[in-house]
């Protein structure tokens, strides 16, 4: 059986519909794989194109948003009992943050592994480089100091109670603290997960918070690492004195980014690009054609001299 390129037509509804019946089919169709590559590829040159200061801030705020992962994970653990289907309940906290953060487009760094990369993925340069390394720096110091501030405010009693603190330390303090190597693999799983929101989101379609809620809910279930939201929890005990700065900083955080950007960048962005490519190369019965995506590119870049 021989592979024959598709035609136009096939891509088509079916000629038997009626006018109002093919508009429906094409409202309803899912965007193919390079649409989406290109919303995505889009949005990251808009967050690569943003000034230092506006990331900085936006990671700020996207990190206090964070921190209320751990309040309302902590807050439902304080009114279960501890039993076997208890996670299940007070997990339901977890995902609240990411819905604040994803859906008031607040600069998260996870995030960033996936919409910031496939611009330089699809024109890679020493210049391209630099202003995805400008938007990581600026984004994560900004989320560490937006869930650092809520640890801050928690482990002094500000925004918590003395017996909501000491329930925080109760439960935190269980937490068995893993090698770094175990939490740099557990990271890998987080930062796929959370690249692939930014890559479902575009064929959401009024679904956006359950596509958030339910996928951040397994990186609870799963105890994933997520460098963000378990610097929160690192950065409690830390202030609170029940952990040291290295084990707080040095043996979670810096592998959980580690494997976080394993996973978002290393597998789900590569592996996304590499299918648009496939996609076109396999969709194009004529491979020097220059594509639509090509030619969006090269209008970017500018005539070739």
């Amino acid at each position: 059986m021989t592979n024959e390129p598709r035609s136009e037509e096939t891509e088509q509804p079916d000629k038997a519909l009626d006018a109002s019946e093919a508009r429906d089919v094409e409202e309803r169709k899912a965007g193919s794989s390079k649409i989406v590559h290109e919303v995505v590829r889009l949005q990251g040159e808009e967050e690569l194109a943003r000034p230092p200061l506006a990331l900085t801030l936006s990671g700020i705020a996207a990190g206090l948003a964070i921190a209320l992962s751990l309040l309302c994970e902590l807050f439902l653990r304080s009114h279960l009992p501890d039993t076997d289907w208890a996670p299940l309940i007070y997990f339901l906290g977890y995902p609240i943050g990411y819905v604040i953060v994803v859906m008031g487009r607040l600069q998260l760094f996870t995030e960033s592994t996936v919409t910031a990369v496939l611009p330089i993925a699809t024109s890679p340069s020493l210049g391209n480089f630099g202003r995805l390394a400008r938007l990581w720096a600026c984004v994560l110091v900004g989320n560490l100091i937006g869930v650092t501030l809520v640890s801050a405010l928690m482990a002094g009693e500000i925004i918590v109670t003395h017996e909501q603190r000491m329930v925080a330390l109760d439960i935190l303090g269980k937490l068995e603290l893993q090698h770094w190597t175990r939490t740099l693999t557990l990271g890998i799983p987080a930062g796929f997960i959370m690249a692939a929101v930014a890559w479902v989101l575009p064929n959401a379609r009024g679904s956006e918070f359950w596509v958030v809620f339910v996928l951040t809910y397994v990186i609870a279930l799963g105890g994933f690492a997520h460098v963000v939201t378990g610097s929160s929890q690192a950065s409690f005990l830390w202030l609170s004195g029940r952990i040291n700065f290295g084990e707080a900083w040095l043996e979670f955080t810096l592998p959980a980014l580690i494997g976080n950007i394993v996973g978002g960048t290393g597998l789900f962005a590569v592996l996304a690009h590499g299918q648009m490519r496939s996609d076109l190369g396999a969709d194009d019965p004529h491979p020097n054609r220059t594509t639509q995506v090509d030619r969006m590119d090269q209008h970017k870049r500018g005539p070739v001299p």
